[in-house]
């Protein structure tokens, strides 16, 4: 999330097929305001997140050898496409340890991580550094990402905001501009 400057629902929710390392960008799919957009895919992000879909590639294999390996497709996704929901494609880059039963179809399937968990971790996190002053996961990777010193346009749409006003919130010293978009993870 600090890299990308995705939400954290945007990051818990993202598919395998959404993350592209070749062009180095993932794409954001229903993301605030229901709309899609492409954001940078930090250079340092690659090996950790090639060994996350790894993972989850042995997940799905196991739950396909047991007989689930289904995941929740959006909208009508799933008439259309009926056995796309058994594709890694479509499964969750940060998918449960469990499986759990869909309350709204009733079957068994491995669903996103809770947001609960990742916002829990931060704050041990933000405890054990004594940084007490940033209260919400968005907040913190946010602004991180909008204090990078790219020009605000370029923030604006790696962020997904619609208004450039709400962009200036997040941003306190900007116009350094003029550089490759990357992430805040590879100037560190």
């Amino acid at each position: 999330m600090y890299g990308t400057g995705m939400r954290l629902m945007e990051a818990i929710r993202l598919r395998v097929k959404d993350v592209d390392f070749d062009y180095r960008h993932i794409v954001v799919r229903d993301g605030k305001g229901g709309k899609n957009r492409i954001t940078v895919l930090p250079e340092s992000l690659i090996e950790p997140l090639s060994g996350q879909i790894e993972r989850i590639r042995r997940y799905h294999d196991t739950d396909l050898a047991e007989g689930y390996g289904r995941v929740y497709l959006p909208f009508a996704l799933a008439r259309k496409y009926p056995s796309a929901d058994r594709e890694l494609a479509w499964q969750y880059v940060f998918a449960s340890v469990k499986r759990s039963v869909d309350p709204r179809s009733g079957e068994v399937r491995r669903h996103h991580n809770d947001e609960k968990n990742v916002q829990s971790a931060m704050r041990l996190e933000r405890r054990h550094q004594k940084e007490g002053q940033q209260s919400r996961v968005e907040t913190f990777i946010r602004n991180a990402s909008a204090e990078s010193g790219y020009d605000i346009r370029t923030i604006q749409e790696l962020l997904g905001h619609a208004d450039v006003k709400t962009t200036i919130i997040y941003t306190h010293v900007l116009n350094r501009g003029g550089r490759g978009v990357k992430s805040p993870l590879d100037e560190s």
